[in-house]
């Protein structure tokens, strides 16, 4: 058994995928905009995670932006059957950089076609609907128009599945009263637990929740205790972070993103990790 293989397999959709996946986001130039110094090595990381059994994937074709979609298609295409490829629309990238709203129904569609197109494929895995809100947490309002944009390109046949990413709970609720959802994308971690009755709502029903920024994104998570806890496993902080979300809920899946073959593999290590219940406890204080 793979160490992919020891975190589980969950739902995602109609198809079953291992709880460890990988997220693409780094593989872009810095601050996610343009191309990576070395794209070379940012195939060498796509090709290992699949290798690796990791088959579920996250992106967005407004990283770079296309730059990781592009990457993607180049190192795995044509893709493995069991492969699930999960992207999101909603953003766009300014010429300096900057991150917009895109969120009108002829802005999604272009995003949808601007995903199969790089991509390489005829219909899309799953499309999660980004709502703006801040860079890290979700804004309350309507999301009625972007979703049902998405929901009338699915009838068209271009997306298998729906999700919604940096949503609020009623925004959720707004989305299943249009159609169905496989997947929720918000902020989660250790020390930022804001969705805890979320997770649980959707695990009851079946559904994915699939936590960014899983290390603290842009700000890795920092906490005497998380590294204390680590030392006395063996265990680097950051991976024992991930193995606190495997063990927090089994509708959890992660895409822990790095440049790195060598990062990559030891965030795999967290499957195998077991954090005993005195630990686990101390942990738990943290939010």
């Amino acid at each position: 058994m793979s160490k992919v293989a020891k975190a589980g397999s969950f739902l995602l959709g109609d198809r079953a995928v291992n709880r460890m996946g990988y997220g693409a986001m780094q593989l872009a130039g810095p601050n996610v905009f343009g191309p990576p110094k070395d794209p070379k090595a940012a195939i060498a990381v796509l090709r290992e995670a699949l290798a690796s059994g990791v088959n579920h994937i996250d992106t967005a074709d407004f990283y770079g932006p296309h730059v990781t979609n592009q990457l993607i298609r180049e190192a795995l295409h044509p893709y493995a059957e069991n492969l699930v490829i999960v992207t999101k629309v909603g953003a766009l990238r300014g010429s300096d950089g900057s991150w917009n709203p895109a969120q009108s129904p002829a802005e999604l569609t272009q995003a949808v076609h601007d995903n199969l197109r790089n991509l390489g494929v005829d219909v899309l895995d799953v499309v999660n609907l980004r709502a703006m809100g801040n860079q890290q947490s979700p804004v309350e309002g309507s999301i009625e128009e972007s979703f049902t944009t998405l929901v009338e390109l699915q009838r068209q046949g271009l997306i298998r599945h729906l999700g919604v990413s940096n949503v609020t709970p009623s925004q959720v609720k707004q989305a299943q009263g249009i159609a169905d959802i496989v997947c929720v994308q918000n902020h989660y971690n250790l020390s930022h637990r804001e969705d805890e009755t979320l997770i649980s709502e959707l695990g009851q029903q079946g559904i994915a929740y699939v936590p960014f920024f899983p290390l603290g994104g842009f700000t890795p998570l920092q906490s005497q205790v998380l590294l204390n806890v680590a030392t006395r496993m063996g265990a680097s902080p950051l991976c024992l972070a991930l193995a606190w979300l495997l063990q927090r809920a089994p509708n959890i899946l992660l895409i822990p993103g790095t440049s790195s073959v060598a990062h990559f593999r030891e965030n795999l290590t967290a499957s195998e990790l077991v954090i005993a219940p005195d630990m686990l406890d101390e942990l738990e204080a943290l939010g």
